[in-house]
């Protein structure tokens, strides 16, 4: 329960709250803009201030970046864990809360003395913890995308600002799905740690996309080949350098002596043979540069005189035109040069081929000739020692290209088959949880039908991308409709937390909630709001403009009496929240 909001701005109006329903009437002028009416009344205010008392932090657009806020503090009195606290918060040193007044022996962490001031004071970030723990019962330290203190919080106390009012299941236009799915299993009483490890497999998925992007963008270049390939290669290169360890340790050099040995003459043997193999290639080039230089097309002359030497010496054999011929000849010329270029063009690229082999085994030769030429035991036992270090270099190189190819080529399978058992895991959960599935829909089916004779059900879907939820309405949803089923979700959520001893122990709606919902489910809800506050002994907090109040209630519901005595008004300069107009 909240008592009482408050601050150290002289002109700053005291809200003082009771238990049950607390209803903060603003007095709005005709034709005032919203962001005017904000500054002015400050009814949307209240929820910014109250986050900030809760380990909330500064957005650009917040109100606390106003310059005439900067040197005051703002401070709220309220339960925790069943004891009243009241704590204060600074707007420019916002780091620390100062702790005026409560018990503090049973927190998990203790605040600590300020030698300066002499004030209790704990850090933002371990209040946030605090109230983790003593509110919701949350472990002070818990894994990444775990439930948190902030995330649930905001469905407490939703924010027009952060367009808290879209989805029921979302307290935030930027809330992530995991986020939501996380969050919402965590107050319905669901097993949260299936969602939480939903989103890791979505980590793992995003990291495995952008590797495989990268791979084929061939931004890793030559690193990455088939794990079959670098199986082979690692298990030749650990075997060689595994033989040559045990020899080093040994001090045997003299049998890997000889292999070097083999290897330098087989390494000479391929660089003769290849300058051989060069050696014909380019002869063969200049061969064919040769034939390419003496091979000139028959003058015309000369294939006339042919052609009237073929008439005489066979007769009677009828022959081609004579310009058929001369194109033929043409073409056999042609051709023969397109060869031999052709012919010219493939042996440079074997020589070219060739050199890059003989290049890389020269290198190599220089290496094992250069253990070879090594004189003493000491300085083959250095040689040596630099191969295997050589060796093992390579090995864990091809090592871990190994590792990455088979992450690349098991990943997406394996993180399938995870989510599959994902959604095994959920739905045995949900069997397991009949009976809290149950409760929440007939919580939420209860208030909803309390508004509407036909409204909306609520439905928890398990789904291969975690728990899905939804509300089904019959008929065509309006924004009025939609904003009074975010009111029977965070009824759900109070009962449901009620039950379960958990929660704020207070629900904060501000007016923008029954922003286009017929005044009588606003009257309806506020009296529901009222009810089920005196039911489950929690504090309901409501703001409204006074043009906004439903001119009938039903029943014997007396809405005055849950007006508190502040009243704020945007009609004069020190009317609003802040008692002073600004931005």
């Amino acid at each position: 329960m909240i008592y009482r909001v408050f601050s150290t701005l002289p002109t700053f109006k005291l809200l003082e709250f009771h238990d049950g329903l607390n209803v903060v009437l603003a007095e709005k002028t005709p034709g005032a803009t919203e962001r005017q009416t904000r500054n002015r009344a400050g009814k949307s205010s209240i929820t910014e201030i109250i986050h900030f008392l809760m380990g909330g932090n500064i957005e650009k657009d917040s109100i606390f970046k106003e310059d005439v806020l900067e040197k005051y503090a703002f401070g709220i009195e309220f339960d925790l864990a069943g004891n009243p606290v009241t704590v204060e918060r600074e707007v420019t040193n916002r780091s620390v809360l100062k702790i005026m007044r409560g018990d503090y022996n049973h927190w998990p962490v203790q605040p600590s003395l300020d030698q300066r001031t002499g004030n209790l004071i704990i850090s933002n970030s371990l209040w946030k913890r605090i109230l983790g723990n003593l509110i919701f019962d949350i472990p002070v330290n818990i894994d990444s995308f775990g439930p948190s203190f902030r995330s649930l919080f905001s469905y407490f106390v939703r924010r027009q600002s952060v367009r808290g009012f879209l989805s029921p299941f979302r307290q935030s236009k930027d809330q992530q799905l995991a986020d939501e799915q996380v969050n919402i299993s965590f107050l319905i009483g669901l097993d949260w740690a299936i969602s939480q490890k939903w989103q890791q497999v979505r980590e793992q998925e995003k990291a495995l996309k952008i590797l495989k992007g990268a791979a084929r963008e061939g931004a890793f270049g030559e690193i990455i080949s088939s794990t079959a390939d670098l199986r082979t290669q690692l298990t030749i290169t650990e075997n060689r350098a595994d033989r040559l360890r045990d020899n080093i340790a040994k001090f045997r050099v003299l049998p890997e002596y000889r292999e070097f040995e083999k290897e330098a003459s087989d390494l000479t043997r391929q660089i003769s043979q290849m300058n051989d193999e060069n050696i014909i290639d380019r002869q063969l080039i200049e061969e064919l540069k040769g034939s390419l230089d003496q091979e000139i097309p028959p003058s015309d002359d000369r294939l006339e005189k042919v052609y009237e030497e073929a008439g005489i010496v066979l007769p009677g054999v009828t022959l081609r035109r004579f310009e058929e011929v001369k194109e033929f000849h043409k073409s056999v010329i042609t051709n023969r040069r397109s060869y031999m270029e052709g012919e010219i063009i493939s042996a440079k690229r074997r020589i070219e081929r060739r050199e890059a082999i003989i290049s890389k085994n020269e290198t190599r030769r220089s290496q094992v000739m250069e253990i070879l030429r090594a004189h003493g035991a000491l300085d083959h036992f250095t040689k040596l020692q630099q191969e295997l270090t050589r060796l093992e270099t390579e090995s864990e190189n091809i090592r871990q290209r190994y590792l990455m190819a088979e992450r690349l080529e098991t990943g997406k399978t394996d993180l399938e088959l995870e989510r599959q058992q994902l959604l095994r895991r959920l739905r045995q959960d949900y069997h397991e949880q009949d009976e809290t599935l149950r409760k929440a829909i007939l919580a939420f089916e209860e208030v909803s039908t309390s508004l509407y004779e036909v409204a909306g059900n609520l439905v928890i879907d398990p789904t291969p991308n975690g728990p899905q939820f939804e509300v089904k309405i019959q008929g065509k949803r309006s924004a009025g409709i939609s904003n009074m089923q975010i009111f029977c979700f965070d009824m759900m959520l109070m009962k449901l937390c009620s039950d379960r001893g958990i929660g704020p122990g207070f629900l904060f709606h501000d007016s923008h909630l029954f922003d286009g919902v017929d005044e009588r489910q606003v009257a309806k809800a506020l009296q529901i709001g009222a009810e089920s506050a005196e039911k489950l002994g929690f504090q309901y907090i409501v703001t409204m403009n006074e043009d906004a109040v439903p001119s009938e209630f039903p029943g014997t519901f007396d809405f005055k009496q849950h007006l508190i005595s502040t009243r704020l008004t945007d009609a004069t300069e020190d009317g609003g929240l802040f008692g002073i107009r600004f931005g």
